[in-house]
């Protein structure tokens, strides 16, 4: 090789230039997409074999965890092989899930969960289909042969022959041998006073899902996403609490169903509210149902009238009246207002049932039970004013509760004159009774409108609830006059020794085929007890009820509400713990002395 060879030769550092620079000439001429490709999987100057080595280590770990989840699950399934969770992924329908128990205020138990096995198959392990409806029919009488042989037949993987079965027929179905049929051990709801407090509790359907009253609330307040997440366990659900009383309950029970026999109602019922807290301690409304056998619902006369039905309340809204004239300040216990006549409106005539025929005072309205007073007095305040005051005591607007059945209350679309005339004396205005029940509380517990409730409440809470709505003194002059109202006006039937009960009447003709009927009446007595500061109020509902020779033929809410009204507080109202004050002093030297004061 000669020297003129070896110079042309590049020296070693220009070689080693060259090659440090042939990747980044080569890294120029790739494509911009793929270098960032590269770069966001692996980064710059990143040891790839190291990288490779973490990547396997971290699919190791997640191959371990998920065969460790599935080891985990094997055990359980073994452990309570029983158990829902088995065929639930394979089970179109729905399995009974867990519920909490629904205990009264002092904890008795109103509804609770039992264990019962329930029937199901897997067709595709099926043998012999004729053999095995033949079989399970004969010891499941119930079971339709067609349908059991459709299901049995069919090539899904999981079908509910039965639910809730007897012990004595999962065992006989054991003995059988049959292949592809099992048990599943579901809740089943359980109602052990069964009608007493149905229209309370509510009830639920085959999947042990709130359908109606409390149990549908349940579910509509957290129960439903808890099952759908597999939380409601029977060990994590906590006992819900209600306020009824169910001794209380069942006197008023009791005492309605006599009450129905007795006057040949067509419906009866009557509630028990706390005047401070606005508890519901008692709510009956008959014909009830059992909720063991919810297909008793169905029917339409076994509505719950207290919340779902909406009526005219008759002369028991005169309290609302009279309050409003006293509240506004117009009006006083000593005003005198002229029920001579009749008020005439067009067609219409408007007069006095047994009426008096003078110019009564403001009292006088009140325990004649004056139609013709009572609308003067709201014509007085004008239209306006009389809307603005109902509304501001919650009777044009649907009362929500708890329970999730509620009726919108029917209200004029145009309310004029004569409608302000005849809702100033409970007719033309259908509300629910419990809406009626709230409004008269606040008129007799200092002023405050409180919202009803199902649920136990502190009277610290409910104040916080609660809305002034009318004056503390308009409060002791309605004390006053219902008190007075038993000494010597309507509701004297009511009285009951000991406990001094106020309270007021309500008789209401019925609307049928649009028309109002004298022959077809809805009565209705509200009591507070004791009148002088006031613990309970009492509302009793007769629906068509009859005139009997003892009460002179009269089936007006004197002669047969308020009597029933007065057995009710003699059985509750020691229950309640309201102790008898025998030798009380009358309404005008006790609750009138304390207004003048």
């Amino acid at each position: 090789m000669d020297a003129q060879t070896y110079s042309d030769m590049p020296a070693p550092e220009q070689v080693s230039s060259e090659r440090r620079a042939q990747p980044r000439t080569e890294a120029r001429s790739e494509p911009w997409r793929r270098r960032m490709m590269r770069t966001l999987l692996y980064g710059r100057n990143v040891d790839r074999t190291a990288k490779a080595r973490a990547r396997i280590g971290l699919a190791i770990l997640a191959f371990g965890a998920v065969y460790s989840i599935i080891a985990i699950r094997l055990v359980m399934f073994a452990v309570v092989p029983e158990s829902h969770f088995v065929r639930r992924g394979a089970a179109r329908d729905a399995v009974a899930t867990a519920r909490p128990d629904v205990l009264d205020r002092n904890g008795l138990i109103l509804a609770t969960d039992v264990r019962t096995p329930s029937l199901f198959a897997e067709p595709r392990r099926m043998i012999d289909v004729d053999e095995a409806t033949e079989l399970l029919t004969a010891v499941v009488p119930d079971l339709d042969a067609g349908e059991l042989r459709e299901r049995l037949g069919s090539k899904r993987g999981f079908v509910w022959l039965k639910r809730e079965i007897t012990t004595k027929q999962r065992r006989d179905i054991y003995r059988l041998g049959l292949p592809g049929v099992g048990f599943l051990a579901e809740n089943k709801r359980v109602y052990p006073n069964s009608a007493e407090v149905s229209h309370l509790i509510g009830h639920v359907n085959i999947d042990n899902q709130g359908i109606a009253g409390i149990e549908k609330w349940l579910d509509g307040h957290g129960l439903q996403a808890l099952h759908m997440a597999g939380l409601a366990t029977d060990r994590l659900q906590k006992p819900v609490e209600l306020a009824v009383d169910l001794r209380v309950q069942h006197a008023l029970r009791d005492e309605l169903i006599a009450a129905a026999i007795k006057f040949k109602v067509k419906a009866a019922a009557g509630l028990v509210v706390d005047c401070d807290t606005g508890e519901i301690v008692a709510m009956v409304s008959l014909p009830d149902y059992d909720p063991n056998s919810p297909q008793q619902a169905n029917d339409p006369l076994r509505i719950n009238r207290l919340t779902t039905g909406v009526f005219e309340m008759g002369s028991t809204f005169k309290a609302l009246t009279l309050a409003m004239a006293l509240d506004s300040g117009k009006y006083n216990l000593n005003s005198m207002v002229d029920a001579r006549g009749s008020l005439r409106y067009g067609k219409f005539s408007i007069g006095d049932y047994h009426g008096k025929n003078r110019v009564l005072s403001l009292s006088e309205v009140f325990i004649y039970s004056s139609n013709i007073g009572t609308a003067r007095l709201a014509l007085g305040l004008g239209v306006e004013h009389h809307k603005w005051f109902l509304k501001k005591l919650g009777q044009l607007d649907r009362l929500r509760t708890e329970l999730p059945e509620s009726a919108e209350p029917i209200v004029p679309k145009r309310w004029g004159e004569l409608n302000t005339v005849t809702i100033a004396f409970g007719h033309g205005l259908s509300v629910a009774p419990l809406q009626a029940v709230a409004g008269i509380n606040a008129l007799v517990n200092g002023g405050h409108l409180i919202p009803p409730t199902f649920m136990k409440r502190s009277r610290e809470e409910a104040m916080k609830l609660a809305k002034q709505v009318v004056k503390p003194e308009t409060s002791d002059k309605m004390r006053y006059i219902m008190r007075l109202n038993a000494e010597k006006g309507t509701a004297t039937k009511a009285e009951v020794k000991g406990y001094y009960v106020g309270g007021k009447t309500g008789t209401s003709e019925k609307v049928v085929n649009g028309r109002y009927s004298k022959n077809k009446l809805l009565t209705s007595f509200t009591a507070i007890l004791p009148a002088d500061k006031p613990r309970y109020q009492l509302l009793i509902m007769l629906d068509e009820p009859q005139g009997l020779p003892e009460t002179h033929g009269y089936a007006t809410s004197g002669w047969n509400a308020a009597p029933t009204a007065g057995k009710v507080i003699a059985r509750i109202a020691p229950l309640l713990g309201i102790e008898p004050r025998l030798d009380m002093p009358p309404a005008d030297q006790l609750i009138l002395a304390k207004v003048k004061q």
